[in-house]
C-alpha cells in the first residue's frame, strides 16, 4: 500500500455531503487543492446523473463520475455517458416477475441512460417531473435501464432487501442505500467497486493506490476493493465493520478532514 493515494473515491449523500446535500466550503476548499496538484477525484454515487446537476462545479466541471451505483460512467466536462454497463430486458421483466410472486405489492421503477420511468404504483419521495413515461415495468423497459428500484410500502427496509436479494439475486446485483423500503438493482456483477475498478485500469492506478468513502451497504465493495477504505461515523453498522478506517462525520467534513490529512494539504 503507498502512503499517499494517487485517487480519491468517494460516495455522495451521508458521505462527502452535508445533510442539505450541498458541497461544504471547507470540502471545496480540499478537492480544489487536491485538482491543482492534478490528484483525480472520483464521485462514485448511486445518485443517477439526474440529481448530478447542480454538483459538477465541486470537481471542476471536469473528470469523470460513476453514477447509478455502477450503471454509468459520465465524463463531466463533455456531459456525456461515456460507458453504460445495462439491464438486458428480459431480465428486468423476469426480476418484474419473480419479486411480484415473491413479494407481493412491490412496485418498480427504472433509473435510464437518458432519465427515469416508474409505475403508478411507484411512489418517489422526490417528486419526479411531471413528463416522465408511467406505465407497468413491462412496458418500460428496454435496452437504456441501468438501474431498476423495487420498493414495497408495507416491509422493514432490511427484511424486504434480504428477500429481493433471495429471489433475484442471480439475475442481478442487489445493494441498497435507502432507510426505507427500497432496493436498488444493476446489472449482475455490476457495482461501484467493479466500475472503479475498469477506470482505474484505464488509468494505470492500482487498487492499493485508492482511498474510498462510504457511508451505506451500497459501499461496501468499494471500501472492499480500494487499498485505504474510510467508513463515516454516521455509517451503517454493516459499513463499520467493513471499512479499515473511520472518518469524521459527514457533517463534519470527515471526508475534507481526512484527505487535508493524508494528502498533507
Amino acid at each position: 500500500m503507498s502512503a499517499t493515494p494517487r485517487l480519491v473515491a468517494t460516495d455522495l449523500d451521508g458521505t462527502l455531503l452535508a445533510a442539505d446535500g450541498t458541497v461544504s466550503p471547507r470540502t471545496r476548499e480540499v478537492l480544489a487543492a487536491l485538482d491543482a496538484r492534478q490528484v483525480p477525484v472520483v464521485f462514485v454515487t448511486g445518485r443517477p446523473i439526474r440529481w448530478m446537476e447542480s454538483l459538477w462545479e465541486a470537481v471542476g466541471g471536469h473528470g469523470l463520475a460513476i453514477c447509478s451505483n455502477g450503471g454509468i460512467v459520465y465524463d463531466v466536462s463533455e456531459h456525456v455517458v461515456r460507458t453504460a454497463l445495462t439491464i438486458d430486458p428480459s431480465t428486468a421483466v423476469e426480476v418484474g416477475r419473480a419479486l411480484r410472486q415473491a413479494v407481493p405489492g412491490t412496485s418498480f421503477a427504472l433509473e435510464k441512460t437518458g432519465g427515469f420511468a416508474r409505475e403508478e404504483s411507484f411512489l418517489p419521495r422526490v417528486p419526479p417531473p411531471s413528463d416522465i413515461p408511467v406505465g407497468p415495468l413491462e412496458r418500460l423497459v428496454d435496452r437504456t435501464v441501468v438501474k431498476i428500484l423495487a420498493r414495497h410500502e408495507e416491509h422493514p427496509p432490511e427484511g424486504f432487501w434480504r428477500r429481493v436479494e433471495e429471489a433475484v439475486g442471480s439475475l442481478v446485483t442487489t445493494t441498497w442505500s435507502s432507510t426505507g423500503a427500497l432496493v436498488e438493482m444493476s446489472a449482475h456483477g455490476v457495482t461501484k467497486a467493479s466500475t472503479l475498478e475498469r477506470l482505474c485500469a484505464e488509468l494505470d492506478v492500482a487498487a492499493a493506490d485508492v482511498v474510498a468513502f462510504g457511508d451505506m451497504p451500497n459501499d461496501i465493495p468499494l471500501l472492499q476493493w480500494a487499498g485505504h477504505s474510510y467508513a463515516m461515523d454516521n455509517a451503517h453498522p454493516s459499513v463499520l465493520a467493513t471499512a479499515v478506517h473511520r472518518a469524521p462525520a459527514h457533517d463534519l467534513d470527515g471526508v475534507a478532514t481526512v484527505l487535508a490529512e493524508l494528502f498533507d494539504l
